[in-house]
């Protein structure tokens, strides 16, 4: 839950930023996960590279403040500024460790539709996939990233936009996708694991929330932390001052995640 020092979207930031790793490339899109990069290099992952759609690439924080991908400053001394077929070859070589994505329904089984979705008798048709198709079965993992509504969260979409795991409990083994899968899903009330089968768990709640609040948004029984053996749920960090200053201005003024395929 927000709180007068920070609001959801900064800490959706930095629980994303936390997820990168020091020395990961990165598939990065627009809105949020556009900011958690520059907080992840700028933080803990000053080794960590990002990778554009537009055919940026670079290994610093962009050297300004940036609303897109192509805005000036993130074209400033970028490694290379190249084209979309470099950035998309570079996931197909499997050379992208992480990517992040966003969609407007979400399975058991991390499996995303961003393309229809059903509003009583009728169905709406949303933007679809962009490139978050390739991202999700090409990149080393993924992050996803959502608001935290009941409508989003579905034993099974309507329509299987970006693949996440099998929906027979095996993973991605045997997955046509040979990618590794989900490996965090950020919402606005907790951030989520996957375990071995490949199925969503609660790994910690933002504070304020009690997790009985988080498990009652879903239509299955979520597992936690400890039915995995992951532990036991946690209390997801608060942004640090760092963190809240360099999201200072950035968040977009609305979530950019209703149906966005983040990519």
């Amino acid at each position: 839950m927000a709180s007068e020092k920070y609001t959801d979207r900064e800490l959706m930031v930095s629980a994303a930023a936390a997820e990168v790793e020091d020395g990961d490339t990165a598939f990065v899109g627009m809105r949020l996960p556009l900011i958690a990069f520059q907080v992840a290099v700028s933080t803990h992952a000053p080794d960590a590279m990002a990778v554009y759609e537009s055919g940026v690439v670079r290994d610093t924080p962009a050297d300004g403040f940036i609303h897109t991908m192509c805005d000036l400053p993130n074209l400033n001394r970028a490694v290379s500024t190249t084209g979309m077929i470099d950035i998309m070859s570079r996931l197909q070589r499997g050379d992208v460790d992480v990517g992040f994505l966003g969609g407007a329904e979400i399975d058991r089984y991390g499996n995303l539709n961003t393309t229809w979705v059903r509003a009583g008798d009728d169905e709406v048709r949303l933007p679809g996939s962009g490139g978050a198709c390739d991202i999700a079965c090409m990149a080393g993992r993924t992050i996803l990233l959502m608001p935290h509504e009941p409508r989003r969260f579905v034993e099974e979409v309507n329509y299987v936009t970006s693949p996440g795991y099998a929906n027979d409990g095996t993973g991605r083994k045997g997955h046509p996708a040979p990618g590794g899968g989900p490996s965090a899903l950020v919402t606005s009330k907790a951030t989520f694991g996957f375990d071995e089968s490949g199925e969503l768990y609660l790994r910690s709640v933002h504070p304020g929330v009690e997790a009985a609040d988080v498990l009652v948004d879903f239509p299955w029984e979520v597992n936690t932390a400890e039915d995995v053996d992951a532990g036991t749920v946690t209390t997801t960090p608060e942004p640090t001052d760092e963190e809240l200053e360099l999201t200072e201005h950035s968040t977009p003024t609305d979530s950019g995640l209703e149906t966005s395929t983040i990519c």
